[in-house]
């Protein structure tokens, strides 16, 4: 309707209902405004809820919990090897003999040199299973190269993608055993004691481009954790954990390892 037409008063009205009109078109304007920001909000806060929650879960974990492992590893971060000395295999009914192990140990080299045998043979007899745990405490001991993560984490690779290989390629690691404080192998030179010991070359070459260092220092890292918070494993004397720690039958074994049958004569008095 044209203004000009309308009198004072009914001009008077149309402009008061516009006004109107336009108040309730701000006022819904604004509701809507209100709901779509309040509803982003509940989004973003349920969200944040949620990440929180999850943080807070993966937080309880255990580290292991946290962790990829390989397929062939036991919960508690060891590589069980039975008769055929294969990754993930087992000797039914057969006295668990654990080693708790660092590449970059010296110590651990002597126990293997006058120990490994006997325990090749006790495997293969079926008297006991035997299960690797190798661990990294001693990466300060390779001048800022990480070979004790480097190479229990290669050994995690092969004990995942070359299980058939595990007991040849602990031997090898410990026959080429580097010296304390020096840089130890590369992951090159490691692939290439993985290749001599039958691990398959395209196994090796996950070793030596930094696939195994890449999926599985975590694991290595979380077992050495959880090794090194366990009050049994601890030795009685020091109070700390070390390598090499022997259990039988998950008791820690404090015989004289160095003595000649001590070893095997534990495994004996465990069969009863």
């Amino acid at each position: 309707m044209n203004q000009q037409n309308l009198s004072k008063a009914q001009r008077r009205e149309a402009a008061i209902a516009e006004a109107a009109r336009v108040r309730d078109a701000q006022a819904a304007r604004d509701r809507r405004v209100r709901i779509i920001t309040i509803s982003a909000l509940v989004v973003a806060l349920a969200v944040v809820v949620a990440i929180v929650v999850f943080i807070m879960n993966e937080g309880d974990k255990p580290a292991l919990d946290r962790v990829d492992a390989p397929a062939t590893a036991t919960a508690d971060a060891g590589i069980p090897l039975g008769e055929s000395g294969a990754a993930g295999t087992t000797n039914e009914g057969a006295v668990e003999v654990a080693v708790y192990l660092d590449y970059m140990c010296p110590v651990c080299g002597q126990f293997e040199e006058l120990n490994g045998e006997t325990l090749d043979s006790l495997r293969e007899s079926g008297d006991i299973t035997e299960v690797l745990h190798p661990v990294s405490i001693l990466d300060r001991m390779s001048s800022g190269a990480r070979f004790s993560t480097r190479a229990a984490a290669a050994a995690a690779f092969v004990a995942d993608r070359a299980p058939e290989a595990m007991a040849d390629f602990n031997d090898a690691m410990f026959v080429n055993q580097p010296e304390e404080n020096t840089p130890g192998y590369t992951d090159d030179q490691i692939a290439d004691i993985a290749v001599a010991a039958g691990v398959p070359d395209d196994v090796a070459e996950g070793i030596r481009n930094g696939d195994a260092d890449s999926a599985f220092s975590g694991w290595v890292e979380a077992g050495t954790e959880l090794a090194s918070d366990d009050d049994a494993l601890k030795n009685p004397q020091s109070g700390g954990f070390g390598t090499p720690t022997i259990t039988i039958d998950g008791e820690r074994w404090d015989g004289n390892w160095s003595e000649d049958g001590a070893l095997e004569a534990a495994v004996t008095a465990a069969q009863g």
